[in-house]
């Protein structure tokens, strides 16, 4: 009894009220008073196995807790626009995520663009990336990545210019073509058929899917063309051949968007982790462009 309060910093009468009072709550001796100390009952025995495992359930918890505080552990469920998946900024944003947060459990989930915003507002999902075509709400932020564009995908045994040639719009008139519903992508949809009006083009929709893989299952198939993200040059079909097209383009704004409102540190970490890969490509760009500055011959003055 004497080193118990030396080592709890308590004068041992006090010791002993406390443990003579806990032995009453519990209704049974947990010391055996001998003459040379103090041994342990059964009941003592079992009592302090179960106050070493309570013990240890909270540190446990203790340090749970603090992971999850710091953003080092947890879950995030991040939407996505199924064809940014195979190249650019979403696998290195996960990748570099996976290396700072590797107990953080990220749940991809793939949809078109108007899906996202409405899992996100309906706080259904975390984070997405996705093509902002108009302001977001205000109750998300988001952060501009890179631009995209469009190009023709059509069945492989269609008769087009040489393999890497521009197709002009109007040259594609009276082709079957394959597209998404209007409400599924609805500015994009309305940008697509102006800007090929525009070109000279009327799209023949002869059916229509809702994904990117769909449509280039209907394309593979032979139903007919779409125009459709680039970022699907990813992912080449075999039976389907991409060709960039000369007097059309609907530039599309890739963005990640995210609730600054929720109390997530993981999210928080994922949201830095966004800002240093799209810094650090910047920086690349940067020095690639002022590397090809360099690399140019400069005129030689008459």
């Amino acid at each position: 009894m004497h080193a118990a309060s030396q080592r709890l910093h308590v004068a041992q009468p006090a010791v002993s009220r406390q443990i003579r009072a806990l032995e009453e709550e519990i209704g049974a001796p947990l010391f055996e008073r001998l003459p040379r100390g103090l041994t342990l009952t059964p009941i003592g025995e079992v009592f302090l196995g179960e106050v070493h495992r309570t013990l240890a359930a909270l540190s446990h918890a203790t340090k749970t807790a603090r992971d999850m505080a710091q953003g080092s552990t947890g879950k995030l469920s991040i939407g996505m626009v199924e064809a940014v998946s195979w190249s650019g900024f979403v696998p290195a944003i996960i990748s570099a995520f996976r290396e700072a947060a590797p107990h953080v459990v990220v749940e991809l989930r793939p949809g078109p663009t108007a899906a996202q915003l409405k899992a996100l507002d309906a706080d259904e999902i975390d984070a997405a990336f996705l093509y902002v075509f108009d302001a977001v709400p205000t109750t998300l932020r988001a952060i501009p990545l890179e631009t995209h564009d469009i190009v023709l995908a059509a069945p492989r045994d269609w008769t087009l210019p040489e393999e890497g040639q521009p197709v002009r719009a109007c040259a594609l008139n009276g082709r079957p073509f394959v597209s998404f519903p209007r409400h599924v992508q609805p500015l994009f949809h309305d940008r697509l058929v102006a800007a090929c009006s525009g070109a000279g083009l009327t799209l023949d929709i002869v059916q229509e899917a809702v994904t990117d893989t769909a449509v280039l299952s209907l394309v593979s198939a032979g139903i007919g063309a779409a125009i459709i993200n680039a970022s699907n040059l990813g992912r080449p079909p075999a039976l389907v051949q991409f060709r960039p097209l000369a007097d059309v383009s609907v530039p599309m704004p890739f963005t990640f968007v995210h609730r600054p409102d929720k109390a997530n540190a993981a999210l928080n970490r994922f949201v830095n982790v966004v800002h240093a890969v799209r810094d650090a490509s910047d920086a690349a760009a940067v020095s690639r462009h002022d590397a090809i500055s360099i690399g140019k011959k400069r005129p030689a003055r008459t």
